[in-house]
């Protein structure tokens, strides 16, 4: 061996294979970035877009790493809004109904008891109803991903009464999300509305700044409200789902191949998340059932009506547009 140990040998050897090791499975991501929202971390959506990056990394050689900032670590969705379209925060799923802030048409979605189940649901946010909603957003210069995610059908929790029909919320202390949409609503049926950030919500239930909020099943279970709220009236009053927004600037400055990659990846795990998320809202009853919270079925067609009647359909028409307003009666049936 031209005068060269076996151990010398062994240890040259392996100093030369190292970093070809390193240059195909271990070198530093060449973009490194921020998947940012206000859910907890066990939600179906950490948990899918934990999954995701795991895979796009895998994809990219690790040449695209993303990682996960749940639990409103960079504020609220009003404020990851800003900062995605700012560039800070490179990808982040916000509920259409904050969106509207920006995008007037991407509450649609949120209209109470439009939709009388989730094929329902997806029929209109895959179909014509998304498909309008996209081209709105893409105004704005924001990259939107084809698939919505799912939070879910929004219950009503409460401390002093349930609520088993349009009377029992006259003068009901209720917290909303900051939205024109959900305040109305909420208005036209007689209660209180007040918007407060989601990360202050139990604060604000324990100390009885509210008498309730409304969210879905999966998320009182999560963030523990049922230690501060001991009803919950099963309304389905309005489905909920965030869009996957990426900074365009960041977003093209992905290598095409890269794009195609995460943008495959990201709408696979939305549509996992979807069934995901239904189901651990199915079984989520039961499981706060056992932890105290006493359930009620409430006459849905009763809020409906009330809707109807105090004129919300008939504005939110006007606020929609008539072209928008066709297209979600094509999948929803009339509203007025």
């Amino acid at each position: 061996m031209s005068g060269l140990t076996r151990r010398s040998f062994a240890v040259q050897t392996a100093a030369v294979a190292l970093p070809s090791f390193i240059s195909r499975n271990a070198h530093a991501a060449e973009f490194t970035y921020k998947f940012a929202n206000e859910l907890p971390d066990n939600h179906p959506v950490n948990v899918h877009a934990a999954r995701a990056a795991a895979r796009i990394k895998e994809a990219t050689a690790g040449s695209v790493e993303i990682k996960i900032f749940p639990n409103s670590q960079l504020g609220s969705q009003t404020d990851m809004l800003t900062q995605v379209r700012a560039g800070s925060i490179e990808f982040v799923p916000v509920s259409g109904i904050i969106l509207s802030s920006l995008v007037p048409v991407a509450a649609i979605h949120g209209l109470g008891f439009i939709f009388p189940n989730y094929a329902s649901v997806w029929s209109a946010m895959d179909g014509a109803v998304g498909k309008h909603v996209r081209s709105n957003i893409e105004k704005t210069g924001l990259v939107v991903f084809d698939k919505i995610w799912d939070t879910g059908y929004r219950q009503i929790t409460s401390g002093p009464k349930p609520i088993t029909s349009p009377e029992d919320l006259k003068n009901f202390k209720i917290r909303v999300p900051v939205s024109a949409l959900w305040t109305s609503m909420f208005a036209a049926l007689g209660a209180a509305p007040v918007s407060i950030s989601f990360g202050e919500v139990y604060s604000a239930l324990q100390t009885r700044i509210v008498d309730g909020q409304e969210t879905a099943l999966s998320l009182v279970k999560s963030t523990k409200f049922y230690e501060v709220q001991k009803y919950c009236s099963l309304t389905n009053h309005m489905w909920d789902g965030p869009w996957l927004l990426a900074n365009r600037r960041s977003w093209e400055r992905l290598p095409e191949k890269f794009r195609q990659i995460v943008a495959t990846t990201f709408n696979s795990a939305a549509t996992e998340e979807r069934a995901d998320n239904e189901r651990e809202n199915e079984t989520a009853r039961a499981d706060l059932t056992k932890l105290g919270m006493i359930f009620n079925d409430p006459n849905r067609a009763a809020f409906r009506d009330a809707l109807k009647n105090a004129g919300f359909y008939r504005d939110w028409k006007v606020k929609f547009s008539d072209e928008a307003w066709a297209i979600l009666e094509q999948s929803v049936g009339k509203l007025v």
